[in-house]
């Protein structure tokens, strides 16, 4: 079982970048392990080092003005290869949300399968959380699953997501889909007693 959604609130990690693909969240030489654990340290691996293997001070991950279970990207999150390492990824790393005006369909589940939560917003909506975080990193941003609603605390504006009701379920209880299927171990019993 894994941690329950409600309402995370906090500070957050802008990546004002739009079209950001599988391939620059995890890049491809990192696939070859077979278990989630230990991505989060390749995250955006070829931004946040230099080909040294330093740390590239200019790359948000590594200033520390910015932190927080809430990632807010650019338009288009996750396009490219369907690699559900990027969601490993991105769990990995620690967050939680992921805000974006548009997400890639399939990188958007896997998000999902993963206990990250994909948040869409209106354009102008995250136009306005970049501003909000560039003029204050510790500018703080609500996202509360159960009323579908996202809220940047300083300007108090709000919008609603959508999220499909069965993910919104099995994030709200901590369950994968094996664990919701064992949850309904006695129904599909039942029903398979009375269907004989």
């Amino acid at each position: 079982m894994k941690q329950k959604f409600n309402i995370i609130t906090g500070t957050c990690v802008p990546l004002p970048l739009e079209n950001v693909d599988t391939d620059q969240i995890i890049p491809a030489r990192f696939l070859k392990a077979t278990t989630r654990e230990g991505f989060g340290e390749n995250l955006f691996r070829d931004w946040r080092y230099n080909a040294d293997g330093t740390p590239n001070k200019n790359f948000v991950l590594n200033n520390p003005a910015y932190s927080g279970e809430i990632l807010v990207a650019g338009k288009n999150f996750g396009s490219g290869s369907s690699r559900e390492h990027a969601a490993w990824a991105i769990a990995d790393y620690g967050f939680r949300v992921v805000v974006s005006s548009f997400f890639a369909d399939i990188h958007k589940n896997n998000e999902l399968n993963n206990f990250v939560l994909p948040v869409v917003v209106s354009e102008s909506f995250l136009k306005e959380l970049f501003d909000t975080i560039a003029a204050n990193p510790k500018s703080e941003v609500e996202v509360n699953l159960p009323a579908q609603t996202i809220t940047n605390k300083t300007t108090g504006r709000s919008e609603t997501f959508e999220i499909n009701a069965y993910k919104k379920h099995c994030l709200m209880n901590g369950l994968d889909d094996i664990d919701y299927l064992l949850s309904q171990k006695s129904a599909i019993e039942t029903w398979e007693k009375k269907n004989k």
